[in-house]
């Protein structure tokens, strides 16, 4: 009964969509109050019954109902509690529900706090955050209908895949949706402005903090999905340049551009026709990214494996939106008069510098990403475009932003000298030399890749603290810091971030040790300054695995450091294989172990890696995201903040 009452509620929340996105917007082209008034209770009643479709369906995952097609396919009833939660979005049709369930929050949210927006802006904002509601509402009601009953329910299910069956998986997808689906308000906001004509700093102010919540969680999300991947999958890497994880990066990029240039128009009311543009791609990249994970185009271990009129179908979404938004862009482009006008050396400019290596470094990934199927289409070539390719075309745009980014960050508005900002960089320069010359000068033969890395990411922290020490102005008054807006923090904090992702990177790339050999037990065996023995091997029950585990003591100089549990499991009812990696989480280093199968001459398969400086790729997203969430506390840059004025009689028209 629940699950039929939550497919009723998914038909009556299109429905409601469906309304929303026609009478709002004749409302605000007619100027019709009450039809404009339509918009925020429909959103709000879209919402709450896409809400309880979701709830519904996440409810037929908890009890184990296998008359549900989808819970029998993606579902046991041994598995995990956690696991038949995640279970609910870790299939096509739970996580396009979730998908829809993303597009209507942001539309909700957008009606409650859009209340100091002007009128016909609102109506607009909503029309077309609605329209993008109903084709995903079509989408899922016509080829993806996760309430489908079986008419015989099995005893049990087939079980999820067990790659997913983890903590990590379990919250990044929610995360990763939160932010590409985010990107929507931003489009719909630039839709809006184009059908209306008119973009103003006010129009900045507004999609500034819908931008900076779509990229904190689209950072968080693609952080934990690069965790995952790092201890989950075994082979000991952080990123592979898989086509679905472009298919979230590529949004990520734009969306930093967008926040940058954003500014420009808040401050400045310049780069309209580039912020409007930068939101209609960020979101068309968001759909691209779906139609890449759901149509079966490209080969991807992250892929949803579907039918091609799926794809198909979200093609014409893409099309529609992305290439309906680029037309009205192209014939209202000339509308958006720039009326700031900033000198070649200026704030504005730095952001402009930013706002080109991003978009460039977004069109490298696409290119990579999408030319073996151009190859295979009109060429009749089979091409394999790997990590060599996309470290070698996309690293020197991260390196220029990186050395442009602290400068940028501290030059004046409009005009600036560019020697007095120099000036006041020079020991931030100088401590990030030294520390690359430092770490030059402990490498033995290695590539020049380390060092860069820590020059780079010392150059940004550094940076980011000489902006904070210059606004303590001449009487060096350190109480001034406290009253810094939270967006001044907020910055510093994201590009101190950055800069220790950076030096992750770099570290783990560069000075990376890795053993691979076959272990006897009790037999200690060395790997750069530690020993280790291979203890003993036992077969273990999980509760929807079997599991060989191995131990392995760890010493340093004689004394014992830990103990690693490396394990490789087996689930049963899926009959697939993973790999569990052991890891010795440290400062500056992880100590990664991995067991595999046993040998004919006895012993096993021992990967080691020492991995120096891995933990800081993660904590340097967690800290840009913190510096996002200061930023969106502001409350300069909450919705329409800026205009939270008396309101002041209006003449009647």
């Amino acid at each position: 009964m629940i699950t039929e009452l939550g497919h009723f509620a998914l038909i009556l929340a299109f429905l409601v969509a469906l309304v929303q996105m026609v009478v709002p917007l004749i409302g605000a082209q007619k100027r019709w109050p009450g039809w404009m008034a339509v918009a925020e209770p429909a959103a709000m009643a879209q919402f709450l019954l896409t809400g309880f479709a979701f709830a519904a369906l996440m409810h037929a995952f908890i009890v184990s109902d296998f008359s549900l097609r989808l819970v029998y396919l993606n579902s046991h009833s041994a598995k995990p509690m956690l696991y038949k939660i995640s279970g609910t979005w870790g299939n096509h049709e739970g996580s396009m529900l979730l998908w829809v369930l993303i597009v209507t929050l942001f539309g909700a949210m957008a009606a409650v706090f859009g209340g100091n927006l002007p009128p016909s802006l609102r109506a607009r904002v909503l029309a077309v955050q609605s329209a993008v509601g109903v084709a995903f509402f079509a989408f899922i009601l016509f080829t993806s209908n996760p309430f489908l009953r079986m008419a015989v329910p099995p005893f049990d299910g087939q079980d999820l895949n067990p790659l997913l069956q983890d903590p990590g998986l379990a919250f990044h997808p929610p995360f990763l949706y939160l932010g590409y689906v985010g990107l929507s308000i931003c489009f719909s906001f630039a839709v809006a402005a184009l059908i209306e004509g008119r973009v103003d700093a006010a129009w900045g102010r507004w999609v500034r903090p819908w931008t900076l919540a779509a990229w904190v969680f689209l950072t968080i999300g693609i952080a934990l999905g690069s965790w995952w991947a790092y201890y989950e999958l075994g082979w000991g890497g952080f990123w592979f340049w898989d086509p679905v994880e472009n298919a979230s990066f590529m949004p990520w990029l734009l969306a930093a551009a967008l926040l940058h240039s954003a500014i420009v128009v808040e401050k400045r009311e310049s780069l309209k026709s580039w912020t409007i543009l930068l939101a209609i791609l960020a979101f068309g990249f968001s759909l691209i990214g779906t139609f890449i994970v759901r149509s079966g185009l490209l080969t991807s271990v992250h892929a949803f494996a579907n039918d091609p009129e799926r794809g198909v179908f979200i093609l014409m979404i893409l099309v529609f939106f992305t290439g309906g938004a680029l037309t009205l862009f192209a014939a209202r482009a000339g509308a958006m008069e720039a009326k700031g006008v900033f000198g070649v050396i200026s704030r504005e400019s730095a952001l402009v510098t930013n706002n080109i290596l991003l978009a460039v470094a977004c069109f490298v990934v696409f290119v990579g990403t999408m030319w073996p199927l151009v190859a295979e289409m009109f060429f009749d070539r089979k091409l394999s475009v790997g990590p060599p390719f996309f470290n070698m075309a996309f690293t020197p745009f991260m390196l220029l932003l990186g050395l442009v980014l602290p400068l940028g960050a501290m030059l004046p508005w409009k005009r600036a000298k560019l020697g007095r900002t120099a000036r006041a960089l020079i020991p931030a320069f100088a401590l990030a030399v030294l520390l690359m010359g430092l770490a030059w000068t402990l490498q033995t033969g290695r590539s020049i890749l380390g060092p860069v890395g820590v020059f780079l990411g010392a150059w940004l922290v550094a940076g980011a603290a000489t902006d904070l020490y210059s606004r303590l102005g001449q009487s060096r008054d350190w109480s001034r810091l406290a009253r810094l807006p939270r967006a001044d923090w907020g910055k510093a904090v994201a590009h101190s971030g950055l800069g220790i992702t950076m030096l992750g990177i770099a570290g783990l790339t560069a000075w990376q040790q890795e053993d691979i050999r076959v272990a006897q037990l009790n037999a200690p065996f060395t790997v750069g300054q530690f020993e280790l023995e291979l203890a003993d091997v036992q077969n273990v029950q999980g509760p929807n695995y079997t599991s060989v585990m191995g131990e392995v003591i760890v010493r340093r100089d004689g004394e014992e450091q830990v103990r690693l549990f490396p394990e490789k499991r087996n689930y049963p009812v899926a009959q697939m294989p993973t790999t569990e990696a052991a890891i010795d989480y440290r400062f500056l280093r992880d100590l990664y172990v991995v067991i595999g199968d046993p040998q004919d001459g006895g012993g096993w398969v021992v990967r080691t890696y020492i991995k120096p400086l891995a933990n800081w790729i993660w904590a340097g997203c967690i800290i840009m995201s913190l510096g996002g969430l200061l930023s969106l506390s502001d409350r300069r840059y909450r919705v329409a903040a800026g205009a939270r004025k008396t309101p002041q009689a209006v003449p009647a028209e």
